[in-house]
């Protein structure tokens, strides 16, 4: 079964006369339980394909149906639904409130939902327990390292029951260890279930994906499938005690 199915997707902006074709006539699927690494340069389009298929933009012409549902036809409250419903977001910079703790903010897509305070806590509770951060839920984010802000952010990001993850350059800020821990996290979840898309321009990242779909001028110049790295293999290895000379 597909999650995602684009057709002929497009997103055009004007600047002054001038009109760029951000996305030009994209036409793909993705189905449910994949693990997806979309790459490109900078203005390759995949930034844009990312807003469209999160429902954060609407596209100026082709068609997007999510989880069978027309999304491309829907209006800004129930686009909103939808992405409050099947999406979790990641981003690099983990957008965190700051005075806020990591379990408050984990409870924030819950408020916005309606949740009550009870139904909130609890279920906020298990996300943070679930990416290892259970014993930081009073936390500030300032208190916590990058790698468990990011933690923080999936937890939000999962607190929904979401269908999709979408992570855009979920590692950019972070060190290669970290990047790694994050990696083997979402690995965990997409076997979980959960369809993971990820934004990279990191060829590294990109390995631990299953499939690699490549952008350029607003059009997929690639779309193939690969055997992935596993995250948690190579953070046992790299934990594993040297060998003395």
């Amino acid at each position: 079964m597909n999650l995602i199915e684009v057709t002929d997707l497009g997103k055009d902006y004007v600047l002054g006369d001038t009109v760029v074709h951000a996305l030009d006539g994209v036409t793909l699927a993705i189905g449910a339980g994949e693990f997806v690494a979309v790459m490109g340069p900078s203005g390759s389009g995949k930034s844009t394909f990312m807003n469209l298929i999160g429902c954060l933009d609407r596209p100026s012409r082709g068609a997007y149906r999510l989880a069978g549902e027309d999304v491309a036809a829907m209006d800004a409250d129930a686009l909103a639904a939808i992405r409050n419903r099947r999406i979790g977001f990641v981003f690099q910079q983990f957008n965190l409130l700051a005075r806020t703790s990591a379990q408050e903010n984990v409870e924030l897509p819950l408020m916005y939902a309606g949740l009550p305070a009870a139904e909130r806590h609890q279920r906020a509770a298990a996300r943070l327990a679930q990416v290892g951060l259970g014993d930081r839920a009073g936390h500030l984010p300032s208190q916590l390292s990058g790698g468990q802000q990011q933690r923080v952010a999936i937890a939000r990001a999962l607190v929904n029951d979401p269908a999709l993850i979408l992570a855009d350059e979920p590692t950019g800020a972070l060190d290669s260890r970290t990047s790694l821990e994050i990696m083997a996290l979402l690995q965990q979840l997409n076997r979980g279930g959960i369809t993971i898309v990820v934004v990279t321009h990191e060829h590294d990242i990109a390995a631990y994906a299953s499939r690699l779909i490549g952008f350029r001028d607003g059009r997929v110049l690639s779309d193939e499938t690969q055997e992935p790295l596993d995250a948690a293999a190579d953070l046992a290895r790299d934990d594993a005690p040297r060998e003395a000379a």
